[in-house]
């Protein structure tokens, strides 16, 4: 592996990252289109730190999860984990994926039904290390420890297991190599609310005793705000804001950003905020608009948003994709 002294560098640095996808029309002339599910994401994430990608379904969240776990490659861009150089990097690439392990949405699609806990959990040990067989089963039990599994559970089958119980069993697989990075793709979304907290719970603590960082997938902003440090807010491939959760979260500044926390339930009264009604519906990345992409959807359009694409900048202590970023600094809730 290149020699590179790794604690000095962010655990990823991603730079202008795109992922386009050739989709063929119907016609023996016609040219495929190109799909932007990824148009340009920018980010740093350190160790001990999580970084939240919230927007809609379609918004390039779990591209970008490809991307990071380096189960696709990036069609732009660069991408470097712990300061090696992740694209094109044949040579260094199965040691770099060591370091970066997924969290998958399904807890009961994730697992193999026809595996034992045991036998799921030491499978990457079995490709990547020369660990024997009581090392692994030792790996295996001191890993289920900690996420709250009992030894008698090693030879256990997924189906005896609850929803939330299949999850500690795909996080526990995902801490095997001791990666320094975790992509939890919606890994709460599928299980009950009172089970979520007891996830997240789980999922902050580890963070805490192991140092990791998470790149945290999701669309729901309440658990976001408790397990993000940093926010980004994406909408049709394309980052629109991002910075520190607590400033975002006080004072959001783009108009999705806004719609989205406005759409957010809250039981304090006070916290409630002004509901902002999207017109229209996301438009398809095979097709997007000239100019801002959220154009059509937005109630602070102005001429400019219709032809000019705005591009990342910093406002108010975040970074932010919108014309009319000052002007709406007073409109904010």
């Amino acid at each position: 592996m290149t020699d590179v002294d790794t604690t000095q560098y962010p655990v990823i640095k991603a730079e202008n990252l795109k992922k386009y996808y050739p989709v063929s029309q119907e016609g023996f002339l016609k040219k495929p289109l190109s799909l932007k599910a990824l148009d340009g994401a920018s980010f740093t994430l350190n160790k001990g730190k999580t970084l939240a990608v919230v927007g809609e379904s379609g918004c390039g969240k779990s591209t970008l999860a490809r991307l990071i776990t380096m189960i696709e490659s990036p069609t732009e861009g660069n991408l470097h984990i712990g300061g090696i150089n992740a694209v094109g990097n044949k040579k260094d690439k199965k040691i770099l994926r060591r370091k970066v392990q997924i969290v998958f949405q399904d807890p009961y699609g994730s697992l193999n039904p026809r595996k034992k806990v045991g036998t799921i959990l030491e499978e990457p040990l079995k490709i990547n290390t020369d660990l024997n067989a009581s090392q692994m089963r030792e790996k295996a039990l001191h890993i289920m420890d900690k996420v709250g599994l009992s030894k008698e559970q090693y030879n256990r089958y997924p189906h005896m297991f609850s929803g939330g119980q299949r999850q500690r069993i795909a996080v526990a697989r995902a801490l095997m190599l001791n990666p320094d990075i975790v992509v939890a793709d919606e890994p709460v979304s599928a299980l009950d609310v009172s089970v979520q907290a007891q996830t997240l719970n789980l999922l902050m603590d580890l963070q805490d005793e192991m140092n990791l960082a998470y790149l945290f997938i999701s669309h729901d902003l309440s658990v976001v705000r408790l397990i993000s440090d940093d926010i980004m807010v994406m909408y049709l491939g394309r980052p629109v804001e991002q910075g520190d959760k607590n400033v975002i979260f006080e004072k959001p500044l783009h108009p999705y950003t806004m719609a989205l926390l406005a759409a957010t339930p809250h039981v304090d009264v006070k916290s409630r905020q002004k509901r902002i009604r999207l017109s229209g519906e996301l438009p398809s990345p095979l097709n997007p608009p000239p100019g801002c992409t959220f154009h059509r959807r937005c109630a602070y359009m102005t001429d400019i948003c219709k032809h000019k694409p705005p591009h990342l900048r910093e406002v108010a202590n975040r970074m932010i994709s919108c014309h009319n970023a000052e002007k709406l600094i007073n409109n904010s809730h």
